[in-house]
Formats: structure tokens, sequence, C-alpha cells
């Protein structure tokens, strides 16, 4: 396999970083991250309209650009870049692909072109109380009387989930794993922001009472689409994570290019100059694994099962130990809120745990790749 990026791919680069830059400075995202929505519309649509963010993944024939998870890469790096604060995590690399993987044709034509033209925003409710992203940890149930199918039960850690438009939830059937598609509107339910150290990204507690759903796809058969979904979810995350990595090591080496103490930039003495070096061989060996998994992904290939939490595992831990090596690198000013080094820290921290933290991802590398 030979893989690097082309001239198109730099293109999308350029335009998706001055997009971002323009929309999503520092200001904005300190503001945005006081808001109970944590995103400007205006923004959201404006991603749709101008570059077709949200379609770039989604086929043709259900109004999107058709294109691959190489592409999708380079915007989640510089999404992961700048802070962005939107729900294009939740609405691309989750709802999205989850309708895509589950194949019923009738609801992706429903849904999926209102995401590709950014009018509608969608997220995919999974994790419960115990935290788990396994299908033993789906204990939500539904029911069904007739024709209608019922929810009842909790769902948290929904990325998104008190403003999303479309809410596609993970319940148990008599017949085993389903997904449900509800409106946000519909009775019975309650959303509940939660209260998250990474405000950058919102998260939120959903209670079901008694809530019509629509069955997508097959009863009691939708765990391996889900788990799939999960797999290109670890990827896209993996990608956001590693542009994270490489904005906060690109600070942290002009800091010490810049700060003089004792007559000499920082960046000359040892332990800074060796702490830089270590930080670099980390996050480009993460960008590696994040570059890897979005090939396979793309080509479909068999190995997407084992690289994809592969790279989840390994960009956690660079971005993570990145981030922290940032704030040391800066001393004193790098701890205070005036200083965005924080940001990307919680950003870090929030982005390792979410789909299952480095150790769940090590597991299931091992148990997939046969060791």
């Amino acid at each position: 396999m030979y893989f690097s990026f082309g001239e198109e791919h730099d293109q999308l680069r350029e335009a998706v970083r001055d997009f971002l830059a323009d929309k999503s400075p520092e200001t904005e995202v300190r503001r945005l991250m006081e808001t109970a929505d944590g995103y400007d519309p205006a923004v959201w649509r404006q991603m749709a309209g101008q570059l077709g963010l949200q379609g770039l993944i989604i086929p043709e024939e259900h109004g999107g650009a058709g294109f691959g998870y190489v592409e999708l890469l380079v915007v989640l790096e510089e999404m992961g870049r700048a802070l962005l604060c939107a729900p294009y995590f939740s609405t691309v690399a989750l709802a999205a692909n989850l309708l895509l993987a589950l194949g019923d044709q009738t609801a992706a034509a429903d849904y999926l072109p209102r995401i590709a033209d950014g009018s509608l925003t969608a997220t995919v409710a999974l994790a419960e109380a115990a935290g788990r992203w396994d299908e033993e940890g789906i204990t939500l149930a539904a029911s069904r009387a007739g024709d209608d199918w019922t929810l009842s039960g909790e769902k948290t850690y929904v990325l998104d989930g008190h403003t999303a438009g479309l809410i596609l939830v993970a319940a148990r059937t008599a017949g085993g794993v389903s997904v449900f598609a509800v409106d946000p509107a519909a009775a019975g339910l309650a959303a509940t922001p939660l209260k998250v150290m990474d405000t950058t990204r919102k998260q939120a507690k959903l209670a079901f009472d008694g809530v019509r759903a629509r069955l997508i796809g097959a009863d009691g058969a939708a765990w391996p689409a889900i788990s799939r979904t999960l797999d290109l979810a670890a990827v896209a995350l993996a990608a956001e994570q590693a542009g994270g990595a490489q904005q906060v090591l690109d600070t942290a080496v002009a800091h010490a290019k810049e700060r003089v103490q004792y007559g000499r930039a920082i960046g000359s003495f040892q332990a800074v100059k060796h702490k830089c070096a270590d930080l670099l061989v980390e996050v480009e060996s993460a960008k590696s694994a994040a570059y890897y998994a979005a090939w396979a992904a793309a080509e479909d290939s068999d190995e997407l099962p084992v690289v994809a939490p592969l790279a989840k595992s390994l960009c956690s831990e660079a971005y993570f130990h990145a981030a922290q090596e940032n704030i040391q690198i800066h001393g004193g000013i790098g701890f205070t809120w005036e200083h965005p080094a924080h940001l990307y820290f919680k950003r870090a921290k929030s982005s390792e745990l979410l789909l299952g933290d480095p150790s769940y991802h090590r597991e299931l590398f091992a148990q997939r790749s046969g060791i």
C-alpha cells in the first residue's frame, strides 16, 4: 500500500484551514463554549453550503459528495487543530455513518440529504450509565405494540444530544440490539445537558419514558452496523486528535523558540529540546496510524477492525501527552485561563475517553488481531 496526499487533498486542507481561521478563532471558541447549544447555526450552514463538509462522505445519490475517509481525515485534522465547536463529529462520523451501515434505504433517503445540506443535525445515543461501548452495555428497552415502537430508559454521554434534530438510539428488543430514530420533540423524551470538563464538545443525558420511535433496519440485527460505525468513528476521532496533537506541538515549539531565559531561547536548553523531540516522534507516529486507518476505511479493508482501535489508542495517548507537555513548556502562563493550552488539554482528555479509553481499544486490538 502506498499512501500520500494528492494536490486535491492539499487544496481541501487549505480551504478548510482558511475557513476555520475565519470562523473558529480562539475568541469564537471561547464564546461558543459558554453558550447552551455550543455552536453557531449560521457557520454550520456555511460549512454545508460553501464547502459541502457535512455531505463529504455521503453518497451522491443521497445529496452528498461521495468522497471517502481520506478526505474526511483531512477535514477532521483541521477541525482538531482549530477546536471547532460544532456538531460535526456527532452528525457525520456517528449518525451519517450509522445510517449508511444499517442499509435501510428508506431511512437513508429520508435523513441523509438533509444532513448533507446542513438542515439536519444528528447524533447517536449508545452509552448508558455504565459507560460501556460494547453490545452488552446496551440495556435501554424497546417495546412493540402493533406497528409502533416505544423506548424506555436512559442514555448518557450523548454528543450534542440536547440540540440534535435527529437521535439514533441503540436499544434492546426481544430480538436483540436495534436502532431507532427519535424526534427530539417526541413526548416522553427529556434531554439534560451534562456538566463536562471539555465545554467545546457538548454532551447530554437523555431520558426516555415511553417515547415513540421508528425502527431503522431489521429488528435485532443492528449490532454489526453499530460496531462498524464505532470503528469508523474511532478513525475519525483519531484524525481529529492527530490534528490537535500537531497544533499543540507547533505551539510548544514556537514558544520554545521565542521564550528567552538567562539570555537564551529555552528551546536551546537540553531538557526542553529533548522534550520537543520526543513529542515530535509521538505525534508523527500517531499521525501515521491515523492515516493508515483512514486508508483502511476508505478502501473498506478487512484490516479496519484491527487498525481502528490501534489508531484510537495511539492518537489518544499522543494528543494527551502533547497537551500536557505544551503546558509544561509554557510554564506558569500555560496554566492560566487566558492561554489556549488548557483548552487543548481538556479536549485531549475528553477525546481520550470518548468511545472508550486507550486500554479498552488496546484490548479490542488484541482480541481482533488474535494476540
